[in-house]
């Protein structure tokens, strides 16, 4: 059957930047089996597949996958898949209830006469787990205990997947970031997290720059920019500082630059930049 496919970059404003995202539509009747095919044949961090809703109250069912398995809940594809819906049916401003296996998600989006969109989403409300080793933690990612902020330790936090916050004390650090994969391995299993998010938050600025590290297999491989670690981060820092909102920068060392807006609340906000790259059809 042939399918409509949106090929998308999220959280930039520049096409060939930000987080890339393929999302095939009208994909109800598509096998597991099969979204995890076509999601390793795209390469892409995400895939994602939009089938109609089974839970009241939304008006799409988002099933996100890495080329490993499928996830729960994700920034990037949720913004992205949004987008992809709001353009495929012509709709220039919408607000959008998406299904998750975290639960229901409130996405807004606005398409700019630019070809840059906007879109927004409330998380799920923050949940926060464990604090870590610090030395252990910093060692796994190739730093000394003296690197991290002394007074924000690591700690697991989820707003729909749980990932591990590691505030680092200034932005030298995140430069020699060199996670090992032995050791980064074992901390993020036995954390049961998805990835380790290293940030500097600048406070003075509302500000934070950041990298993501996490697992496929035995390698680490990092992500541009991670809208389900930037949530978590929004809600550790204003429960922690006070702050209210967070700009953050992320993908710079990659050469995907990536810019994620955050505001805390009940439900932390997340928002960022869409950029609609190809469009096309498939047979799946």
């Amino acid at each position: 059957m042939r399918r409509r496919l949106s090929w998308l970059d999220v959280f930039t404003s520049r096409p060939l930047t930000g987080n890339g995202l393929a999302v095939v539509h009208h994909a109800d009747g598509i096998n597991d089996a099969t979204m995890l095919a076509f999601a390793r044949e795209t390469r892409l961090s995400e895939t994602t597949y939009v089938q109609s809703a089974t839970e009241d109250g939304a008006d799409y069912r988002n099933r996100i996958w890495t080329i490993v398995a499928e996830l729960p809940f994700a920034g990037h594809p949720s913004l992205g898949t949004a987008v992809a819906v709001a353009n495929a049916r012509a709709e220039r401003a919408a607000h959008y209830v998406q299904q998750t296996g975290a639960g229901l998600q409130p996405v807004d989006v606005e398409l700019g006469s630019n070809g840059v969109a906007r879109a927004s989403m409330l998380q799920e409300p923050a949940q926060f787990g464990a604090e870590l080793d610090p030395a252990r933690v910093l060692d796994a990612l190739g730093l000394d205990a003296a690197d991290g902020d002394p007074d924000l330790p690591p700690q697991v936090v989820s707003t729909g997947v749980a990932q591990l916050m590691v505030p680092v004390r200034d932005a030298t650090v995140l430069r020699r970031t060199h996670p090992r994969p032995e050791a980064l391995g074992p901390v993020l299993s036995e954390a049961g997290v998805v990835a380790a998010y290293v940030a500097w938050h600048d406070a003075a600025n509302d500000a934070a720059q950041a990298r993501s590290y996490f697992m496929t297999d035995d390698v680490v491989a990092e992500d541009p920019a991670t809208g389900s670690a930037a949530g978590p981060l929004c809600a550790y820092l204003h429960a922690r500082t006070g702050a209210t909102r967070v700009d953050i920068e992320q993908g710079v060392a990659m050469g995907r630059p990536s810019r994620l807006f955050c505001e805390a609340g009940e439900r932390v906000r997340v928002a960022g930049d869409v950029v609609l790259l190809a469009e096309g059809e498939i047979e799946l």
